[in-house]
């Protein structure tokens, strides 16, 4: 039987590209989904051209309706919750329980936003001149280009899409290459929800062909991703003026202290660490570990490690899938081969061997790192954590705030005074006290400092900013 063909979706209508690439599952790569066909340049500009043809339709809709929409959307892919995280599982690698969790993560978005789009988001004013009214009013911004990321390959796009057609933005979406499944049964499923032809488009292809269109002769641009290709998205704009909204990715810290409770300590870096392969950009990758507790902490989390099941990610009673592609698991294994040429101690790491051909790598653990290592400075992203020892909590309050990538950062201690300073004093922007520093609410402001964001944050009531635009107007009722 011929694997699945996936095509763009441009007006509506599905249109063939000009190659074809397989889709393959990371836990078995003799497991081909799907055949993607990936389009060209001009179908980008295409889909941009369709999404600005429907713009006028879409942008004058009521709220109601396009919260309908939304809401549909949203209740079908709840109801569709194991279909939908087993193929995510299969095309990701994320366990079954997390692809799940994903999927339902993606339906309260769109539901969420649905609501949210009822609610007022504009002002009513006196003006400081008698007899003058001011309104202050939010508009669509236009047409919006939505580029994604693999390692969440169906919730990161629903909270970018859901609030830009909340809004009502036309999109021109173009997932990650690795992910082209997933991101068809969104599209597909919102289209049918009843979005008119043109208000949201489907472009698979290659970054390199597609994404110099797609951050061009659009209104705003919002991505998840790496930060070179964050930089050269910001550059591109210069001329055009486009919106432009960033998550680049972080190294995140856990600070345990010596008033951590153990359990809690080990278990918040287990989750955090290597939860989803680690491939979260939240994922904790810096364990800072003061003195008292380091040797109870590191001996711990190896115990820990040696119960961690990795394998197929749609098995029972695996705790973790494979990394999602080959230059990924080459590039965790890089790092490692680093940290070891630096003096750590590297425990794990190996590659597991399976009943199937997958990406399959046992979560490591580098001991004896120094903060300024390279492990610890530039983002890994895999199943990969690094333990730095510190003598004091002002030393690893110093330590967690050394990096440039400051999305989220955690703390465990029972110690409420050294718990509220490091929520005060943290450069992330997310804290997290007792927790993973990785899992996030959907109603709630997401996004970092320094490298990790630029532009407005995403998510809840933060995202009305970047998806619209504000208009000031006056009025004398004897001068209209």
């Amino acid at each position: 039987m011929s694997a699945r063909l996936l095509t763009s979706v441009i007006a509506g209508r599905a249109v063939p590209g000009v190659e074809e690439r397989p889709n393959i599952n990371p836990s078995d790569v003799s497991d081909v989904l799907a055949e993607t066909s990936a389009a060209d340049a001009a179908m980008a500009q295409w889909a941009i051209d369709a999404a600005r043809e429907a713009l006028p339709v879409w942008s004058q809709t009521t709220p109601w309706e396009r919260s309908v929409v939304l809401d549909r959307a949203g209740s079908e892919v709840m109801a569709r919750a194991d279909e939908l995280g087993d193929l995510l599982a299969r095309e990701e690698g994320k366990t079954l329980p997390e692809a799940r969790g994903e999927v339902i993560r993606a339906g309260q978005i769109l539901k969420y936003f649905a609501g949210a789009v009822l609610q007022p988001h504009g002002l009513a004013l006196d003006s400081v001149r008698p007899g003058i009214e001011i309104t202050v009013t939010r508009e669509p911004v236009g047409v919006v280009s939505v580029i994604t990321p693999w390692n969440f390959p169906i919730a990161i796009p629903a909270w970018k899409i859901a609030p830009a057609l909340a809004f009502g933005n036309t999109v021109v979406f173009k997932p990650a290459e690795l992910v082209p499944a997933s991101a068809w049964e969104l599209v597909d499923i919102l289209n049918r929800a009843g979005l008119p032809p043109g208000a949201l488009n489907l472009v698979l292809g290659r970054g390199s062909v597609v994404g110099p269109v797609l951050t061009t002769g659009v209104d705003a641009i919002t991505f998840t991703g790496s930060v070179s290709t964050g930089r050269g998205i910001l550059q591109a704009t210069v001329d055009s003026g486009a919106k432009v909204q960033l998550e680049l990715g972080g190294k995140n810290p856990l600070v345990v202290t010596d008033d951590a409770d153990l359990s809690v300590a080990v278990e918040c870096a287990m989750q955090g660490g290597f939860g989803s392969t680690g491939q979260r950009c939240t994922a904790s990758s810096i364990l800072v570990a003061t003195a008292g507790i380091h040797d109870a902490f590191v001996e711990a989390m190896q115990a820990r490690m040696s119960a961690w099941t990795v394998g197929d990610a749609r098995s029972a009673g695996v705790d973790m899938g494979p990394v999602v592609d080959p230059s990924q698991l080459a590039q965790d294994e890089d790092y490692l081969a680093v940290a070891r040429e630096q003096g750590a101690q590297v425990v794990g790491g190996h590659r597991v061997e399976s009943a199937a051909a997958g990406h399959f790598l046992a979560p490591a653990l580098a001991i004896g790192t120094a903060i300024t290592d390279r492990i610890n400075v530039e983002e890994v992203f895999g199943p990969v954590m690094s333990v730095v020892r510190v003598d004091s909590y002002d030393e690893a309050l110093a330590a967690a705030n050394a990096s440039t990538m400051n999305l989220s950062a955690g703390i465990c201690t029972t110690d409420l005074a050294e718990a509220a300073h490091f929520r005060r004093h943290s450069k992330a922007g997310m804290v997290m006290v007792n927790l993973p520093t990785a899992g996030v609410d959907f109603h709630v402001p997401f996004g970092g400092r320094g490298e990790s964001s630029h532009g407005p944050r995403e998510q809840g009531t933060a995202a009305v900013e970047f998806f619209t635009t504000s208009k000031t107007s006056y009025t004398h009722p004897g001068q209209p």
